[in-house]
């Protein structure tokens, strides 16, 4: 058996469904690491020392967590970590919605929605003043009969948490594969560079010459947009990459560093450590050991 693929989850949406609701209460997480052709908005509560796992992201979750999900290849679980709770609960809620250009949520009333959904290709999460913005709505909907109200009231809560402030993507662009469009020409050239040479030496002049600009100017200007300093950025890039790469093929560590622009194991093996807090080995072991096949 491959250890090193995703359950692909076969929804229960068929055909001309928009929604699944799924409401329950629990003692324990155990459903494994997957990922699915839809998208879906997760709420758990009372469940403070679960594992959350989306992409590249691991982190222990609170009273409360909600995380939006609308990428077909990026992983998620949520497993029972700390948690000790007698009485958790957990709303799923995955719905199919056409995003194209020619769709509703092309239209101006949208715009917002439009963004997060882009946003949320790498896991989306929210803070609590957002939850509890929705909370009610998200607490009664699997007790609305009428499918019509059932999707507007829906709507209302995706249309909410994209007025809402805070929220913070989980995965890395790199390892969700995802580039960040928004950015402006300047930026984006760059940041398309550093993606297509991230194995190799980069150098602040030659940026600063993409941009157009002095080598001190730009670095001021990249931290300005990005909220990252140009270092610190390529790190993210290449840590990303090379998660993808620990997850998905049988490259040992050493090759996966080399290739993925870091000159020296042991530089590589720190910086993943104080950025994920575990070995790349552990990384490794840690997604390998819930990946199966059905």
């Amino acid at each position: 058996m491959d250890g090193r693929r995703v359950i692909h989850e076969l929804t229960p949406l068929m055909g001309k469904d928009v929604l699944y609701i799924a409401d329950r209460r629990k003692k324990e997480f155990t459903y494994p690491i997957h990922n699915h052709d839809v998208c879906e908005l997760n709420f758990v509560e009372h469940a403070p020392g679960v594992k959350r796992i989306v992409g590249d992201s691991v982190e222990e979750i609170g009273e409360y967590d909600l995380v939006l999900i609308t990428s077909p290849d990026l992983e998620h679980v949520w497993e029972q970590g700390k948690c000790t709770s007698p009485d958790i609960r957990e709303v799923t809620i995955q719905f199919d919605f056409d995003m194209g250009d020619s769709s509703m949520f092309a239209r101006n009333p949208f715009n917002s929605i439009k963004k997060m959904f882009e946003e949320a290709r790498k896991g989306l999460c929210f803070p609590l003043s957002a939850i509890m913005r929705v909370y009610r709505l998200i607490d009664n909907l699997s007790t609305v009969e009428d499918g019509f109200y059932a999707v507007t009231q829906f709507m209302t809560i995706l249309y909410e948490l994209s007025k809402s402030d805070g929220a913070r993507p989980l995965a890395s662009s790199s390892y969700a594969k995802v580039s960040d469009g928004s950015d402006s020409r300047r930026v984006l050239k760059v940041k398309n560079y550093i993606a297509k040479n991230y194995m190799d030496e980069i150098r602040l002049a030659t940026l600063a010459d993409i941009a157009g600009m002095s080598p001190s100017a730009f670095s001021r200007f990249f931290k300005l947009h990005t909220g990252r300093t140009l270092s610190e950025y390529i790190i993210d890039i290449r840590l990303g990459v090379a998660s993808r790469m620990l997850v998905d093929t049988a490259q040992s560590v050493a090759e996966i560093s080399f290739s993925c622009g870091f000159n020296n194991l042991s530089n590589f093996n720190r910086i993943f450590k104080k950025k994920k807090n575990c070995s790349p080995t552990e990384f490794r072991e840690n997604f390998q050991k819930k990946r199966i096949i059905v």
